[in-house]
């Protein structure tokens, strides 16, 4: 709501920003961000969900005041901040003073950071053929340019070797993408980003796709999940108290890379996940999605395709997806993700089932209760959400309203090929993970990454 105001004001049409308490400082800030200093905002106090009728009107009764002053406020241009150049030193000290300072500044994620030296970035640089000053993209929502270099010390302080280099770009390119909407990843369900990597260099750099793909603790999974989450906080802007952009409710932990295992892909005469989003099989590809939520570790068993699915279908289907599943519909866009052992996809395939069975299945009988949906929506927040208004619009699936039974079923997933599906995990149990991506905030961006010239001498190089 506030950057549409802060359009209509550049555009000379007056506004005022109802704004619930707790979003008031994140309003001004994305606001200021935007070029506007003192964006006209009249507060709501409270928690407009869990407020009675008579509270409601009372509070809204009192919003007049600060409306008419909002539209007599003349608007104040933001004085931008003239941030360090790339090779500018802005401090000297031990280690434990570069820490405090670094988290004074909110420039880290609470955890130790290595000190992005010139030196140690030019390492990273050697990983490239791209010049140091390119601009990747900009990232909102303060309006940062994301450039090779600031991805070089991004990469440097979460513990990245210089040779992921090409992966930590390919994942800023993703990004940066105006579809991905990283402006919204400030917004209260707090989601985070995922990559998921294919291609050759999964193995080139040691990437875990085995036992404990997606712990801490393989150092290429990690800082390379770590760097993006840096790359949200000190390009995007997007930082929790006491910075005021990030109104993740809880939030969760930055995610690892899930990287393929396309070693038991290729086994089973299925396609990697890379080759679903429509690349060539043996390209490097680097996919970045949000997660909102992950399932519990689901278990299967069976020597039936069937039999090993209907514990996924209940668990993650109906469970994790299907009480998001009311964004999905109401966007008409939804991507979440199953993370299949390879135990449990080689009974699905053994069966005669491929990838495109599986959405199919999911698709076809992971189904829930149209009333409860809508509830689900209206707790949160979403108060107009109701499937035949949506259906008349035109803005979802004719299915969705056949009747005005709140007991009749209608599809947790959307669109069947928007579910992906990739192989990870210990091989020699039958556990699989879904997860959640949060609609159109987040959807799946896919980029190539560009190796330099020379990677095979370098990464030699690289290793000594």
């Amino acid at each position: 709501m506030v950057r549409a105001s802060v359009v209509a004001e550049k555009a000379g049409v007056r506004t005022v920003s109802i704004v619930a308490s707790g979003f008031v400082p994140q309003a001004r800030s994305v606001a200021k961000a935007l070029g506007v200093e003192n964006l006209p905002i009249a507060e709501y106090p409270g928690v407009i969900m869990t407020d009675s009728p008579a509270e409601f009107q009372r509070k809204v009764d009192a919003l007049v005041d600060q409306i008419v002053e909002g539209m007599a406020t003349p608007l104040k241009a933001t004085a931008r901040i003239k941030e360090p150049g790339p090779k500018d030193v802005i401090f000297r000290g031990t280690l434990d003073a570069v820490q405090d300072f670094f988290a004074d500044k909110q420039w880290t994620d609470g955890m130790p950071v290595i000190p992005p030296t010139v030196e140690r970035v030019e390492r990273f640089l050697k990983f490239t053929d791209r010049s140091p000053d390119e601009v990747i993209g900009t990232l909102l929502p303060e309006k940062r340019q994301a450039t090779v270099w600031n991805v070089a010390v991004n990469g440097v302080m979460a513990g990245c070797r210089p040779e992921y280099m090409p992966i930590l770009l390919a994942a800023a390119e993703a990004i940066s993408e105006p579809e991905f909407r990283i402006e919204d990843a400030g917004s209260t369900p707090g989601w985070e980003p995922l990559i998921i990597l294919n291609g050759p260099i999964v193995k080139e750099l040691d990437f875990n796709y085995g036992s404990g793909a997606m712990r801490m603790g393989r150092r290429a999974n990690t800082s390379v999940g770590r760097f993006l989450r840096l790359v949200f906080t000190n390009i995007a802007g997007v930082r929790i108290p006491p910075g005021m952009t990030d109104k993740g409710s809880f939030g969760i932990s930055f995610n690892v890379v899930l990287a393929e295992n396309e070693d038991a892909v290729a086994q089973l005469g299925w396609q990697p996940f890379s080759v679903d989003r429509g690349f060539r099989r043996g390209e490097n590809i680097v996919t970045v999605q949000s997660v909102v939520t992950v399932s519990p570790p689901m278990y299967a068993a069976g020597n039936t395709a069937r039999e090993v699915v209907r514990t996924l279908a209940e668990v993650w289907g109906r469970g994790s997806c299907g009480y998001w599943a009311f964004t999905g519909v109401m966007f008409n866009k939804w991507c979440p993700v199953l993370a299949l052992s390879p135990s449990i996809a080689k009974v699905i395939a053994n069966d005669g089932w491929s990838k495109d069975d599986l959405r199919k299945f999911f698709y076809d009988t992971v189904k829930m209760p149209a009333g409860l949906m809508e509830r689900y929506a209206s707790e949160a927040g979403l108060t107009a959400f109701n499937l035949r208004r949506l259906v008349e619009e035109g803005s979802t699936p004719k299915e969705y309203w056949q009747s005005d039974d709140p007991n009749r079923e209608v599809r947790v997933f959307v669109h069947s090929e928007e579910i992906g599906i990739v192989l990870a995990g210990d091989p020699d149990r039958n556990q699989a993970r879904g997860y959640v991506n949060n609609h159109i905030q987040g959807p799946p961006v896919s980029k190539r990454i560009e190796l330099p010239a020379g990677w095979e001498r370098l990464l030699k190089e690289s290793r000594g």
